[in-house]
């Protein structure tokens, strides 16, 4: 965990959604350095307020509740929904409707800053043999990546029509340890994810910007030219794991769509609940 003096700016309130998520609980104690009041969200048991705490339930898909959680908010760091590639339904109700109801409710609320977590699988069928940037269009690999290119487009309009500003973060493989050779290249710290969640929360104009989500690792598929304005600098890096995922992946299958294409096993994965 960071020393909150890495910077004075701090929220009267700010709201994380997806709080019971992985990456939830992993920011859950983080953000409250940031803030005077933490309003944690999630339909699943959020346990007991911490200190410094509010914890409200609310369905994504319900434009009641999302008009309640957000009364009152001055910044979002928006989880919630679904983070893997799953049948249409779902995907639809949380990562569809549940992001069109976020920026309803934070325009009629007048919260003016959202940080919404992309993924790295907006782009997963670009080769792994190409370096992308922020500014090329979008290849989904599934209906989860494909919901998170609509997220990124819902964010642009709500900043060009409204005014409110966000930064999606095409999060990589945010894990405590890379698991095999695509994720030497896709890691990111949970202390880099922390540090990247806060520039996007304290830079003081950023519009909608594009970020992708990784540590300083020696081997990257993703420039973030276009977004040096947001002032992240990752310290961790991937290289620390490198001999021992590479021992334990020495070979790599170069007829694996999973090994060609940079959504690894997505890129395979049914779209359909099969």
């Amino acid at each position: 965990m960071l020393n909150p003096k890495v910077s004075p700016i701090v929220f009267p309130k700010l709201l994380l959604t997806g709080a019971a998520g992985q990456l939830g609980h992993v920011l859950r104690p983080r953000l409250k350095a940031y803030c005077d009041v933490l309003r944690v969200s999630d339909q699943l048991d959020l346990g007991t307020a911490a200190s410094g705490e509010e914890i409200q339930t609310a369905d994504l898909s319900n434009a009641s509740a999302m008009q309640s959680l957000l009364k009152g908010v001055d910044a979002v760091v928006h989880l919630g929904g679904i983070s893997t590639e799953q049948a249409w339904a779902p995907i639809l109700a949380s990562n569809i409707i549940g992001m069109v109801n976020l920026y309803e409710a934070a325009r009629l609320q007048g919260t003016k800053r959202i940080v919404f977590a992309s993924s790295n699988h907006v782009t997963g069928f670009y080769r792994q043999d190409e370096v992308i940037d922020t500014q090329m269009p979008a290849k989904p690999d599934g209906f989860y990546g494909l919901s998170k290119a609509f997220g990124e487009d819902l964010a642009e309009m709500y900043w060009a029509r409204w005014g409110i500003e966000t930064v999606s973060i095409r999060i990589g493989s945010a894990l405590p340890a890379p698991k095999d050779r695509r994720m030497l290249s896709t890691w990111i710290s949970f202390d880099d994810l922390e540090r990247l969640v806060v520039s996007a929360l304290i830079a003081p104009i950023v519009g909608h910007t594009i970020i992708f989500g990784m540590s300083d690792n020696r081997t990257s598929w993703w420039d973030n030219t276009h977004a040096k304005h947001i002032g992240y600098r990752p310290i961790d890096s991937s290289d620390i794991f490198r001999h021992e995922v590479e021992a334990r992946q020495p070979l790599i299958d170069r007829h694996d769509k999973a090994a060609l294409y940079q959504g690894g096993a997505f890129v395979k994965m049914a779209s359909h609940g099969e």
